[in-house]
């Protein structure tokens, strides 16, 4: 190796906490350990994770030159009955490969541990069977089930993974839903092999790395064994007690948080070879992308669409016309198979004809159309959320393709692949950080998938309150672009009366008259409107010749949904969003008012959420307004304890009551 990249590793690791491995072996089990109720740091904990043991080490053949060997060794306490799932084992490993060998996987040392009459009982595994699955055709799945498991046992299993993958490897994941108590991952690298190692999360780990002298015996192409020796980076991660990962509210993909170790192949430096750079960007990511058959041609695909596009667009000059037609046009004949990705799988032309495609098919159907049509269009390619936010160039970051259209100097996004979308309104999995358009010449830009436009639920209600505390009322709601479409997604395919029906429940069982809705499921980028009267007993108490209402009625919130002393995660709302509420109410005759809500005003230092609560009267009216603008769709943890107090403030306010007396 290169003394400046000696060098380097010397003065990265350098900087680094020195630390020496511990003894944790799989079959050491003690009595006190199979004792312990419950874990001593999470209480709640239905189990623990007592260790987590990796390694990574090459290994050398002649004819298919390094492969990677990586090992793990698992040591779980069950405390409780709902960790009793723990005794289930299930390991994904990769066989999509095209120009190498698909991965192997096997489990060993599995073995469950009781304590019966105060001595140790051990039941292994019978055969080590593990059972196989397909999930697609990249991946298959094994699993295991540890025999004898129960509230107290202890369980133990080792699983192999040899992969000819060396360029990336599987992450090491150290957070889990449980906690783990300790781990620790090494790796041996060969110096022609350089990585990019990465921390995902926010825990503080223990590294250690030094240069060591490695070897591979191995049988040369006439049989003879061969020694080969190199320098080798050794390298040792670890740390102590990891909390669990739990589930939070407004969480885009948990996994986006989980405590983890990647590593990516940099560069490969081979004796007397040239170096050979690993090192991706995304404009490289996406030219690979672009050069294969099933992108780029498909793109370019459109004879067979020539006289669709002449009928359905006889006399449109309007290029914001003619996207529109074609995107309803496409949205309405094409049915998507459920099946994601930025790659064709029978083609464009037989998808058009089958009237059923996947992700791509769809999309580029459009595409192609839209170009026929004179429309300036290009491919986005996409990850979406359960895909993860990809933290480095790698084809894999990706798993999903739609449609920019340009009109004038702004970009519109297009997914004809689903029922309620509409221009600029995507699939809410979709709007996931950023995405990558790529032009007709190979290059490519960044593009923003989240809206910076709010969607809108703006609601108005007149009520009036009866002598005998009963509320006749009537509502206005209207619902504008992704809360628009996130209605229709739930509500759309459902018939009316089952929706009311649950509707009465979820406003406090209420009685609903005289319902109407407008663009529910046609003309689908406008805004949905609905109108009902309602009658309710509800949301008024009486108590000594005192009415006491909550002015907000069933919009009233009844607990702030951020609870958590601490959080781990950001906070994910999706899209900007605008909620206003306006209220007019009528005091029934006899009546004054003795309490009024007062008047509050909320807000992050920056505005990025802001709440207002107004409060005004004349003669016997009330009227009562609420608004809130949440103008970011994801705010860091760090921000967590600011946006908790602002919203409990807010509910605080929101439940106060207007009281009325008697004259």
């Amino acid at each position: 190796m290169p003394s400046r990249l000696l060098l380097f590793f010397l003065i990265f690791w350098g900087n680094l906490t020195n630390i020496y491995a511990q003894k944790y072996e799989l079959g050491k089990v003690t009595v006190e350990e199979l004792e312990e109720k419950i874990h001593p740091i999470d209480s709640a904990a239905p189990a623990a994770i007592l260790f987590k043991v990796g390694k990574t080490v090459f290994n050398y053949n002649e004819k298919t030159g390094f492969s990677a060997t990586h090992t793990y060794e698992f040591k779980i306490k069950i405390y409780k009955k709902e960790g009793l799932k723990w005794a289930d084992q299930k390991v994904k490993y990769y066989v999509g490969y095209q120009n190498i060998n698909e991965d192997m996987l096997s489990f060993s040392n599995a073995v469950t541990y009781n304590l019966v009459n105060g001595k140790i009982e051990k039941t292994k595994l019978e055969n080590q069977g593990a059972f196989k699955r397909k999930i697609n055709e990249y991946w298959n799945e094994k699993t295991i089930t540890l025999p004898n498991v129960k509230e107290g046992s202890i369980i133990e299993y080792k699983y192999t993974l040899k992969s000819e993958n060396i360029v990336q490897f599987p992450d090491f994941d150290f957070q889990f839903s449980i906690p783990l108590n300790y781990f620790e991952y090494i790796t041996k690298f060969p110096e022609y092999y350089i990585y990019k190692t990465l921390l995902i999360g926010t825990h503080k780990i223990e590294s250690d790395a030094k240069i060591v002298t490695g070897s591979q015996n191995f049988a040369n192409e006439y049989g003879q064994s061969r020694t080969m020796s190199y320098k080798q980076i050794d390298a040792l991660y670890s740390a102590k007690n990891i909390p669990a990962l739990k589930e939070e509210p407004y969480v885009n993909n948990i996994e986006n948080y989980r405590g983890s170790i990647k590593h990516e192949l940099e560069r490969v430096r081979m004796p007397e070879q040239p170096v050979k750079d690993f090192t991706l960007t995304w404009e490289g990511v996406s030219s690979t992308i672009f050069k294969d058959d099933r992108f780029g041609k498909e793109i370019n695909k459109s004879s067979f669409l020539l006289e669709d596009v002449k009928k359905i667009l006889s006399n449109v000059t309007s290029q914001e016309e003619r996207m529109k037609i074609i995107f309803q046009f496409v949205q309405n004949k094409m049915n998507w198979n459920e099946k994601y990705g930025y790659f064709t799988d029978k083609g464009v032309e037989k998808a058009y004809k089958d009237q059923t495609g996947n992700i791509a098919e769809i999309n580029f159907i459009l595409l192609n159309l839209l170009k026929l049509a004179g429309v300036e269009a290009n491919p986005v390619l996409v990850s979406t959320i359960e895909n993860g936010i990809p933290v480095y160039p790698t084809r894999t970051g990706f798993n999903y393709v739609i449609v920019a259209a340009k009109m004038d100097e702004k970009e519109v996004l297009l997914d004809a692949s689903r029922k309620y979308t509409s221009p600029d309104i995507l699939p809410l999995n979709i709007l996931n950080w950023k995405g990558r358009l790529i032009k007709s010449d190979g290059t490519s830009k960044e593009i923003d998938l989240v809206p910076s436009k709010s969607s809108k639920e703006n609601a108005s209600i007149t009520f009036k309150i009866t002598e005998n505390g009963k509320i006749d009322g009537r509502i206005r709601i209207q619902r504008t672009d992704y809360e628009a479409y996130k209605f229709r997604v739930q509500n759309g395919s459902g018939n009316q009366e089952s929706y009311l029906e649950k509707l009465e429940g979820q406003l406090g069982d209420l009685k609903i008259s005289d319902y109407s809705i407008t663009n529910k499921i046609s003309n689908i980028a406008d805004p949905i409107v609905e109108t009902f009267s309602f009658e309710t007993e509800n949301f008024i108490e009486s108590i000594g010749g005192k009415f006491y209402i909550s002015p907000m009625l069933f919009y009233t919130p009844s607990k702030n949904p951020f609870v958590q002393e601490n959080r781990q995660m950001g906070i994910y709302f999706g899209y900007p969003t605008q909620e206003k509420l306006l209220v007019n109410l009528e005091i029934p005759e006899g009546y004054v008012i003795e309490t009024l809500p007062k008047s509050v005003r909320l807000a992050l230092e920056d505005n990025s959420i802001s709440l207002s609560l107004k409060v005004l009267n004349e003669g016997n009216k009330i009227q009562f307004s609420f608004s809130k603008d949440i103008n970011n769709s994801i705010f860091a943890a760090e921000n967590y304890n600011a946006l908790k107090t602002v919203f409990q403030k807010m509910i605080a306010s929101q439940n106060e009551k207007i009281v009325l007396k008697k004259a």
